[in-house]
């Protein structure tokens, strides 16, 4: 007799997202339990027509609490648990049930693939991985985040979820005695994409939660790492989030990812001096080498150190192929006056990209050596390929009247007017250049006679920052980009 399965959920409000999850497990699935914790939508209806069996239970603070409410009221012989907002990967109805029949593992770790907008984009100290195309649904997305979590296990009544958020298994059922393995099948999970709205509501929550949850385990690394990075990349608040790396490290010495993030807060605020020693505990603790020589590197370059930041970079790029590190490096390049080399390396880093991070770092470079007209040439190209914006566009304007090429400035305006038509901003610009005279431009030193909103692009001092964006968002609220507050993204 075939051992069966059941898919655990907790859901509130899943939406067409729990329709499409549902979807996935058809085959695959013996039962279909959900705790619902209060849908306002049709979400009890929609799995009601899959055959779930939906039970409602109060909402109270604690994810852990919720899942194990589901746990209990299963079933089958194996535990399969997903959220609204993933799907079973298409080849995962021939291997789910081949894992079933192991009699050496009472649980799975499965690999999650979080999809998200843009490359720049991380997942604790994970970057981006590009789209292969396996599954349709996802050709929009440009790259994944990937990360491990135990997502089938027996029914047994001592495997329960623990923690009252970020939640896991896996290290309960290996306290009991149980044996872990590695699922050959994968998760396909969207919540990274959801609307800017949802994340910072759900980071909110993850905050309140988070805090309580290091009340209840004081002596959890793992517990002062969440929070810290709630607070690091959701809120700014810096120093509250190194007290809490600092003790997370304290409670567990070789937790690289805390070591890692101690050094990010330390480099926020401006504590570059500090930040390698952290980055260097990072790798020997098993952190990624690439990343942690990456974003030593980005600590050399703002203590002015290029000759050590060239050299972190160089080891970086031989543990990753990565368009940022080969960017970054040819940015130190020209700080260190081997400009046209380290050109070529900038705009081998932007060929076929769309990657806003590494046209605004080419751009900084050509400033920072005087080609202003190429900078301009390039924040067009930008435009282009990664995107329109007014800002970018006011930036460019801005670079075309420094490189005394107004002609230039009027025809970027007035592209930028047919995508804005509405902006007063640019229309006043658009007066401006067609009153103004080539001559009198030029006279007045390129911009003198143009008000932009947007700060002088020359000579401004870029700083790198060592952190891409953050994607995850149970801990993580993205930002908007922020265009040309100085010339490059990487600037603090």
């Amino acid at each position: 007799m075939n051992p069966t399965v059941a898919l655990s959920m907790i859901v509130r409000n899943g939406g067409e997202d729990l329709a499409r999850c549902l979807t996935s497990v058809r085959g695959i699935v013996d039962e279909i339990v959900i705790a619902d914790t209060g849908s306002e939508d049709l979400s009890i209806a929609l799995a009601e027509n899959f055959g779930a069996r939906v039970i409602g239970i109060p909402w109270q603070d604690d994810f852990a609490a919720a899942r194990n409410a589901s746990l209990r009221e299963a079933k089958s012989d194996w535990i399969l648990v997903l959220d609204a907002d993933e799907q079973l990967d298409d080849q995962a109805r021939a291997q789910v049930p081949a894992a079933l029949h192991n009699p050496g593992v009472d649980g799975y770790q499965v690999t999650i693939r979080n999809y998200v907008l843009g490359m720049d984009e991380r997942l604790w100290d994970r970057t981006a991985i590009s789209n292969d195309g396996r599954l349709s649904r996802a050709d929009i997305f440009e790259g994944y985040l990937p990360h491990q979590n135990v997502r089938l296990f027996r029914n047994n009544p001592e495997f329960c979820f623990e923690g009252r958020v970020h939640e896991t298994v896996g290290a309960r059922i290996e306290s009991v005695g149980g044996r872990l393995g590695q699922a050959e099948f994968i998760i396909h999970h969207f919540g990274f994409t959801a609307a800017p709205d949802q994340r910072a509501a759900k980071n909110i929550l993850y905050r309140e939660l988070g805090r309580r949850k290091v009340k209840e385990m004081p002596r959890s690394a793992q517990a002062h790492f969440e929070l810290g990075l709630v607070e690091f990349d959701n809120f700014h608040n810096d120093a509250e989030a190194l007290r809490l790396f600092i003790r997370a490290c304290e409670l567990n010495e070789r937790m690289a990812v805390a070591w890692f993030f101690r050094g990010m807060a330390l480099a926020r605020l401006s504590r570059h001096a500090e930040a390698p020693a952290c980055f260097q505990r990072a790798r020997q603790c098993g952190g990624d080498v690439a990343q942690c020589r990456q974003v030593e590197g980005d600590a050399f370059y703002n203590c002015r150190q290029f000759d050590q930041a060239r050299r972190a970079y160089i080891r970086a790029g031989k543990q990753s192929r990565s368009r940022e590190v080969l960017s970054k490096l040819g940015l130190t390049e020209i700080r260190l006056g081997h400009v046209e080399p380290g050109l070529k390396k900038m705009r081998a880093a932007i060929e076929n990209s769309r990657s806003p991070q590494l046209f605004d770092r080419l751009i900084t470079g050509l400033v920072n050596v005087g080609r202003i007209a190429e900078a301009a040439a390039v924040s067009e190209e930008k435009l282009t390929s990664t995107g329109f914006s007014q800002p970018a566009f006011l930036r460019t304007v801005t670079l075309w009247v420094y490189a005394k090429q107004p002609e230039r400035a009027l025809r970027t305006v007035m592209t930028a007017l047919e995508k804005f038509p509405g902006s007063a901003e640019l229309q006043g610009i658009h007066r401006q250049l067609t009153q103004l005279g080539d001559n009198t431009m030029v006279a007045q030193g390129g911009a003198g006679g143009l008000k932009v909103s947007e700060p002088s692009p020359i000579g401004t001092e870029n700083k790198l920052s060592p952190e891409p964006k953050s994607a995850d968002p149970a801990i993580a609220n993205r930002t908007s980009e922020k265009e040309y507050q100085h010339v490059s993204q990487h600037t603090q």
